[in-house]
């Protein structure tokens, strides 16, 4: 039987490791985005997000070569290389999700997320190239007007709008058969709730790569329409009293 492997090359799992060691985040202590969960299910949840700033950076290429590429500059940013010297708190998740042109899906962390696709063509799920979008969420003190101008060209600051998104929770490897996994079974319960999605899905990590798999954090969220109905016994969740 072939081992899979954690679906992320050695790189990526170097940069997070020193981004994660020098937040001093190994304990899970690094911000998170508060959310308010409108509907859950066991593993499965509707929240409703607020307005948000993020770095990002696109890249072309297959889903590993994305994450490997777009790592980098967003990581060079938030340690320094910007205007004003200024270094950025770590944050989590690290999103990553395909581009669809200028309209990004909700991206809180780093996520992932194929780009659109011909009729007929593979499912946004499989590998493919296209462009990527892989986006920092920046600590909730920082605005438009003062976070510091990234030097790189690459690096793009962009607020998100206030957003609802269906998640579905996991814990286990970064592989890419855990992601389809999950996504098929958010797919199919939005679908049981009539549940209508309105962008790409997108991947996200919250934990070092020095992690046991056990203990890691992994989601998947996919945006929804701001039509869609849903229970009303609503509750926030501070994104640091997050596990």
């Amino acid at each position: 039987m072939k081992c899979e492997a954690p679906g992320d090359f050695l790189p990526v799992v170097a940069f997070l490791f020193l981004a994660f060691a020098c937040s001093g985040c190994a304990a899970g202590g690094i911000e998170k985005p508060g959310y308010a969960v409108e509907r859950k299910e066991g593993d499965f949840e509707v929240r409703a997000y607020a307005e948000q700033v993020v770095a990002e950076t696109r890249v072309n290429g297959t889903r590993e070569e994305a994450g490997n590429q777009a790592f980098r500059p967003l990581f060079r940013y938030i340690s320094g290389a910007n205007r004003s010297k200024t270094k950025i708190a770590m944050t989590a998740p690290v999103g990553q999700e395909q581009s669809q042109g200028e309209k990004i899906a909700m991206t809180a962390p780093v996520g992932l997320e194929p780009a659109p696709r011909a009729e007929g063509a593979a499912d946004a799920a499989q590998p493919s190239n296209g462009e990527w979008v892989v986006t920092f969420m920046m600590p909730a003190g920082y605005t438009m007007e003062t976070l510091p101008e990234p030097l790189d060209d690459k690096v793009r600051l962009r607020v998100v709008p206030a957003h609802r998104a269906a998640a579905v929770r996991y814990s286990g490897t970064w592989s890419r058969r855990g992601y389809e996994k999950h996504l098929a079974r958010l797919r199919a319960w939005m679908t049981e709730h009539d549940l209508e999605s309105s962008g790409a899905p997108v991947w996200a990590r919250y934990n070092a790569p020095f992690t046991p798999w056990f203990l890691r954090r992994n989601e998947v969220l996919v945006p929804l329409a701001h039509e869609e109905n849903v229970l009303e016994d609503k509750h926030a969740v501070d994104g640091n009293e997050q596990q």
